[in-house]
């Protein structure tokens, strides 16, 4: 088959995450998965065999940083060739074994990863691109699939010298993917035009996006690349945020039938092939192939012709607690500007406090960029506003002496309140949830303050001083076991901690089972949040793990259309009146649409 010419003219279907399934099966993604290829290869061999029969067009080789610089992280440089010879193989069988014709993309990932990144030079990482598609090129591929690209600067390296590799043994097509993150942003930080530019000289038979987004998310980026080039354009959404379950364990909750609807839409989009990545499944991708089906079936036309045609620090004063203010509390949650600086949230910050606010907990940040750390920017929105302040603190990229110095050192300098969270890493793409460290959960840290405020450290030895934070912990009613959340509730209370805040709640009835288990014990905050449109829910619904939009919500924002905007804030404002007299407040988080939702709760 002629890969450039049915990526003009049709539309083709790809397979879904690898990583997944075998992690599934029961590997550690904390491994060099590739290797499987030569250890489990019955395995590997029957994921693609249930990608084929699932109706995909392209089968990915297991080969997904299978460079000879990552391998040599578990100790398997050597076996590089064999490695990605053997994914060529492996995958060329499953698509001999179908019943139609099934191509085989060579998976080449960036040849560092995250952590290589800054002791490995450019041409280093050259080279090793030039020797794994060297391999899978000479094992017979049919493309070669550049993918999960968050440096541009790799991207372009890749992109140089997988092309000099495939005209050199025959002109295999390549296909470059960047992967993007929620702001539309590479981790590079460069916009989809700014990828299109750099890749605009290059003869690529396509370019897209793939990884880190959901279905929602790629279809914003992709919709950006289209106006940017005529180059047929790929995607392959994760499916959705995954759930950690245990120790380098994560689950995705996607349904079938959002991914489809969302697939319609890549397509409506100008996708020429479509297909997962982490967290999507077989059943996943029949049901993409399906929806593929009917789109070539009545649209063929369509797509033909659009493809034709777009060718100093004040002295802190003295804070009385969060909680002392009597009566029902409206508070609001801020994040770390993603600029870095904090002019952004001491402006809004201050607009709040004329509105009425007194306290605002700052949220940690789940951007892998590099922003001003939650508790600094706690402590700085009190010492130049006078507001109480609360600043959340997660324990994934802290090791025990870390989280013991650093609160120490934050409470030297007059912070009290804290919020403790387990957190995630930050989707990078490139199997990102092997990262982090986790000497203590949530759990552990309300046991650490706890302990800290009675004078002693994690291990018990006596400090010289007792400290006076005061703890909190989130709980979230909106997870689809709430009788599991009302537990946890009471395990961080009988830990040590003094106040709650939930995660943002859209409906009542987890929250009220919630309430009810702490029955008093502790004061609770409830998060609300400012749907700002029917994309946002739906997303969240569908993509995110644990968070539940009632139907009559989603409804309600769909049929607003221009108006869905100011229709959330009503949802929420609605909302936050129902809760008062159940918990001690409200906090309002979000964006902009936090100012006019609590100025009509205050107002």
């Amino acid at each position: 088959m002629n890969v450039r010419e049915l990526l003009t003219t049709s539309v083709l279907v790809g397979d879904g995450a690898m990583g997944t399934m075998l992690h599934a099966a029961g590997n550690s993604l904390d491994q060099a998965l590739p290797a499987l290829n030569l250890t489990e290869p019955e395995l590997v061999r029957t994921i693609h065999d249930s990608y084929v029969g699932a109706g995909v067009d392209l089968v990915q080789t297991n080969t997904f940083g299978a460079s000879r610089l990552r391998l040599a992280e578990y100790g398997v440089a050597d076996d590089v060739a064999r490695i990605n010879a053997a994914g060529a193989r492996l995958a060329r069988e499953a698509a001999a074994r179908a019943d139609r014709a099934v191509l085989v993309a060579g998976s080449v990932a960036p040849a560092v990863s995250v952590h290589q990144r800054r002791r490995v030079a450019a041409e280093e990482r050259r080279a090793a691109v030039r020797e794994q598609v060297e391999v899978l090129v000479g094992a017979g591929v049919d493309v070669v699939l550049l993918e999960t690209f968050g440096h541009l600067d790799e991207l372009v390296e890749a992109s140089e010298v997988a092309l000099e590799v495939a005209r050199r043994t025959g002109d295999v097509p390549v296909i470059a993917q960047a992967t993007f993150g929620s702001d539309r942003h590479t981790l590079s930080g460069h916009t989809p035009h700014e990828v299109v530019t750099a890749l605009a000289g290059f003869p690529l038979a396509a370019m897209g996006v793939n990884c880190t987004l959901g279905p929602q998310g790629c279809l914003a980026v992709l919709r950006e690349l289209r106006v940017h080039t005529a180059v047929p354009l790929t995607v392959q959404p994760n499916a959705g945020l995954p759930r950690r379950v245990g120790p380098a364990r994560f689950e995705y909750d996607i349904d079938a039938d959002y991914f489809v609807r969302y697939t319609r839409q890549l397509l409506d989009a100008g996708a020429a092939l479509v297909g997962g990545c982490c967290g999507t499944t077989p059943s996943q991708l029949a049901a993409a192939a399906a929806a593929v089906a009917e789109h070539r079936s009545q649209r063929a036309a369509e797509v033909a012709e659009r493809v034709a045609a777009t060718a100093v620090v004040p002295e802190r004063p003295e804070t009385d607690g969060p909680f002392s203010a009597s009566g029902h509390v409206v508070a609001v949650e801020l994040r770390p500007a993603p600029t870095g600086g904090v002019d952004e949230a001491l402006e809004l910050a201050a607009e709040l406090q004329e509105a009425g606010v007194g306290l605002v907990s700052v949220a940690a940040s789940s951007s892998p960029r590099a922003q001003v750390n939650s508790v600094d920017l706690a402590l700085h929105l009190h010492n130049r506003l006078g507001l109480t302040t609360l600043a959340s603190v997660t324990t994934w990229d802290r090791t025990i002496m870390a989280l013991q110095a650093d609160l120490l050192g934050a409470h030297a300098l007059g912070v009290r309140g804290v919020v403790c969270e387990t957190g995630t890493p930050p989707l990078l793409g490139d199997y990102p949830h092997v990262d982090g460290i986790w000497d203590v959960d949530s759990l552990g840290l309300i046991e650490l303050l706890a302990g800290l405020n009675d004078g002693t450290d994690y291990h018990g030895l006596r400090l010289g001083t007792k400290t006076s934070f005061e703890i909190g912990a989130r709980v979230n009613p909106g997870s689809r076991d709430p009788g599991r959340a009302a537990a946890g509730a009471l395990d961080k209370i009988a830990a040590g901690a003094q106040f709650l805040i939930t995660r943002p709640v859209h409906e009542l009835a987890g929250l009220e089972r919630v309430l009810e288990a702490v029955d008093g014990r502790v004061p609770v905050l409830v998060a609300v949040r400012p749907l700002t449109g029917f994309d946002e829910a739906d997303y969240l619904a569908h993509e995110v793990p644990d968070v539940t939009i009632p139907a009559a919500t989603l409804a309600a924002l769909q049929d607003a259309g221009p108006d869905a905007r100011a229709a959330g804030i009503d949802l929420a404002v609605a909302l936050a009146d129902q809760i008062r007299g159940m918990a001690k407040g409200v906090v309002v988080t979000g964006g902009s649409d936090v100012v006019e939702a609590v100025r009509r709760l205050l107002g």
